[in-house]
């Protein structure tokens, strides 16, 4: 990898991964990291390009942080995980664990998408809008925007048929308000083999707007798959 990803470590335990959403940083899981380093040792990062991580050289893409997510792993000798992650957050961990299904104890999927339409109109439409007007103009600032409004016009691309490869137990998490589509957050749990759908009373920023339902839904999941059980070496 050709940058050091920025990370907070809190707590001990098993280990918990936090992938924060697009254009954010990991400050966003504040009450995450609060509720469950009491029980795991939290990692919260920063994505290429996010917070306090550097952009680097690779390309911009999810596929690019999944493969950092990898490399990350390895500096800190981490062969397999518990990853939740929100939006753009989800859809990079959805990626690491069809490439990297054995690092993945389970997965939390909140607000995650499979593909751009997977997003209501309403709010893809002005993103689109934003990313051409940016991507007219050669400013890095400019640039940097278009590079993250790109990451949400055109990526991901999975096909929900993948999904049926991924044997871990997988938490499906979204708000009833939330922008990423019903019927799409359903399409996901239904494609993957161990899902549990929770859907909450809020918009996409459940896990910050309402930690207490949200920490909760995740507990009982915990709960509920604490049979998982770890490969050795992996904390």
């Amino acid at each position: 990898m050709d940058i050091q990803l920025h990370y907070t470590k809190t707590g001990s335990g098993p280990a918990l991964l936090l992938l924060h959403g697009n254009g954010e940083d990991s400050s966003y899981f504040t009450h995450q990291v609060k509720e469950f380093s009491r029980d795991f040792t939290v990692y919260a990062i920063d994505t290429r390009g996010h917070g306090r991580s550097p952009r680097g050289t690779a390309p911009f893409t999810l596929s690019q942080f999944a493969e950092d997510l990898a490399a990350f792993m390895d500096e800190q000798h981490l062969e397999q995980a518990d990853i939740l992650g929100f939006s753009d957050g989800g859809n990079i961990a959805l990626l690491f664990a069809l490439r990297y299904p054995a690092r993945v104890r389970r997965l939390i999927l909140n607000g995650a998408n499979l593909n751009p339409k997977g997003v209501k109109s309403a709010v893809q439409l002005p993103v689109v809008l934003g990313y051409r007007i940016a991507s007219l103009f050669r400013a890095p600032k400019a640039r940097g925007n278009a590079e993250i409004l790109g990451l949400m016009v055109n990526e991901p691309h999975i096909d929900p048929a993948e999904l049926g490869t991924l044997t871990m137990p997988v938490l499906v998490i979204a708000g009833n308000r939330d922008m990423i589509k019903d019927s799409h957050t359903r399409l996901i749990a239904g494609s993957l083999l161990h899902s549990r759908l929770v859907i909450l009373s809020g918009d996409h920023f459940i896990a910050n707007k309402t930690p207490a339902a949200f920490n909760a839904a995740v507990r009982t999941f915990f709960s509920e798959t604490a049979d998982a059980v770890f490969t050795e070496g992996s904390v």
